[in-house]
């Protein structure tokens, strides 16, 4: 059996690091290809994916390769999930904006809405707002309008309502709880 080439190895190990999902030997082999100009047999991948595995697993890292989902994709060994816990939990605690929070309370009281809808109440972009929203996983597409150009249509998610400790959507405050003198500014005004 020939040994292993250290770029070839190189590459597929980066290939797999640098993807979010689990990377198909399919993929490995179409990325591979369109770099050399040429080819590389599915044998040298599988083989090189055996090498990576087999080195991993035997290593003192916090990480490993694992086969899931129909490729193979670097995971944290299951002695390091205590400790990723915690670290999840409190970057899940982080605070939002107040562009999020702008945005995410329109969503929830207008919901279903387009990001034009949510756009025209706030009066300025919330492009961003709206990408982090929904990989907080706060909000979800929820389909396509029919409106001209087929706009997504946007709700909450059962993760915002834990997020707000809300049981239901008629938890959220109506907007005369929230016309609180509490909420006024400035003097008050004489009769």
């Amino acid at each position: 059996m020939e040994p292993i080439s250290p770029f070839l190895t190189g590459n597929v190990e980066a290939l797999i690091f640098c993807s979010p999902q689990p990377v198909t030997g399919a993929e490995i082999q179409h990325c591979l290809t369109e770099l050399l100009g040429t080819e590389v047999p599915m044998a040298d991948i599988e083989a090189a994916l055996a090498h990576l595995v087999a080195h991993y697993r035997a290593s003192d890292q916090a990480f490993h390769i694992v086969a899931t989902g129909g490729g193979h994709q670097f995971l944290t060994k299951p002695n390091f999930q205590p400790s990723v816990n915690i670290l999840l939990k409190q970057t899940a605690k982080k605070r939002l904006s107040n562009a999020a929070l702008e945005t995410i309370a329109i969503i929830a009281y207008k919901q279903p809405v387009t990001k034009a809808q949510v756009e025209q109440i706030r009066g300025v972009g919330c492009d961003y707002a709206i990408q982090k929203l929904l990989e907080k996983e706060l909000i979800e597409i929820r389909g396509k309008s029919e409106a001209v150009g087929r706009p997504l249509i946007y709700g909450t998610t059962q993760r915002f309502m834990d997020y707000f400790g809300l049981n239901n959507l008629k938890d959220l405050p109506l907007p005369k709880d929230l016309l609180d003198e509490v909420n006024e500014i400035g003097p008050e005004a004489a009769d």
